[in-house]
């Protein structure tokens, strides 16, 4: 009897024990749902800020000069190297002189022979002046001397003139680079026939690179936009960038030319097909970097956006074009809220229309947030990682 009496007790006990833990953990589950979870928000600013246009160029030398082949031949010898720096008057090809020194031999015999007719016509002429002031010769016969005497000058000058293009055309033959630069990548090789069409007549290319200039097109729109906004600041002296408008160039690396550049051609009319108008800016580029050739992205200024407002971009979802974000309201309860922006600053986007300022916007998490849910905000600051605005 004493026996069963202990187990009843045991079983109760157990019983007892088990009940007490189920409650305690619903207790503590409840207690667990019914704390809001900490979020972290960032509040709307806002800022006066510079909005900038971006457009794709094209890098050329401050001075790229072909290398032509102004006399046919066949090619003799190169004398440089590939992609090395030349100094102005460098020798860089030779032509074959034979046949050009054999036409200034040529030319050389011909000024002789003609100066020997017109020594021949000047002592004949010098024979008839006397006897014709005797009547011992008719006027006829001294006009004809005399123009057979000038008749000798001209072609003894047109020998010469024969003679000196003999003599330009043979130092055609030696090819010096006519500025100091770069040289690039030949385009005939020794024993070639070069100076004729299908033969290369451009041999190469020197460029000077201590400056080199960007060509990039724009819109008749956005020409009309910055003639404007720069005509309109250019007496601002508070607004040095807009006194002096200076140009950024982002490299295709994502990095940014350490040297700002300057905008000194805009071309004199806009293509009537595209609707577009060549600008021309040139760089500094004292560690010779920079190569023609290069394509990159040109940073302008296109106007100042005063007071807007901004949100990081992370804390913004796309969908379909649609932009929004999760806003936490007085009741620290989140609501969705659609947003229309503007313009990216940085990594800032510009909102135009569906915030004010001050709101609070939820920064991270954005999974696992839902409109009607009961938070604790916890305002952090947003750290920008792009340096360069």
């Amino acid at each position: 009897m004493q026996i069963k009496f202990s187990k009843l007790y045991s079983g109760t006990l157990i019983t007892l024990i088990l009940l007490f833990m189920f409650t305690a953990c619903n207790q503590d589950k409840m207690a667990y749902q019914a704390a809001p979870p900490s979020i972290n928000v960032v509040e709307v600013i806002q800022k006066d800020v510079p909005i900038f246009g971006y457009f794709v160029g094209q890098l050329y030398g401050q001075e790229d000069v072909s290398i032509n082949a102004r006399v046919e031949g066949f090619l003799t010898g190169i004398h440089f190297k590939e992609g090395s720096r030349v100094s102005k008057g460098t020798l860089l090809y030779t032509i074959d002189p034979e046949p050009f020194k054999a036409a200034l031999a040529s030319e050389k015999s011909k000024v002789a022979e003609a100066q020997t007719v017109l020594v021949n016509a000047e002592n004949e002429l010098a024979r008839y002046i006397p006897l014709a002031e005797m009547n011992a010769v008719s006027k006829s016969d001294l006009d004809f001397a005399q123009s057979k005497r000038d008749a000798s000058i001209a072609s003894v000058e047109a020998a010469k003139a024969s003679l000196r293009m003999a003599e330009i055309n043979l130092s055609y033959t030696r090819v010096k680079s006519p500025i100091t630069g770069f040289i690039g990548k030949t385009q005939a090789r020794i024993g070639e026939f070069v100076g004729k069409s299908p033969n290369p007549v451009i041999l190469n290319m020197v460029s000077k690179i201590e400056n080199v200039r960007v060509q990039f097109f724009i819109t008749e729109t956005q020409y009309l936009n910055l003639a404007k906004y720069y005509t309109l600041h250019r007496g601002r002296e508070d607004v040095k960038e807009v006194r002096t408008p200076t140009l950024s160039l982002i490299l295709s690396d994502g990095s940014t030319h350490p040297h700002m550049g300057v905008a000194d051609f805009i071309n004199r009319e806009v293509d009537a097909e595209t609707g577009a108008i060549l600008v021309q800016a040139t760089f500094p580029n004292p560690d010779l970097i920079l190569r023609p050739g290069q394509f990159s992205r040109v940073k302008i200024r296109v106007r100042n956006l005063k007071g807007a407002l901004l949100v990081p971009q992370r804390c913004v979802t796309e969908l379909q074009g649609q932009y929004s974000v999760f806003v936490v309201n007085s009741e620290n309860k989140i609501e969705s809220s659609q947003i229309m922006i503007s313009d990216k600053f940085g990594d800032y986007y510009i909102v135009e229309k569906g915030l004010k300022l001050s709101d609070k916007i939820v920064l991270e998490g954005l999974q696992k947030v839902g409109s009607g849910m009961q938070v604790v905000p916890v305002v952090t600051e947003f750290i920008s990682q792009i340096v360069d605005q």
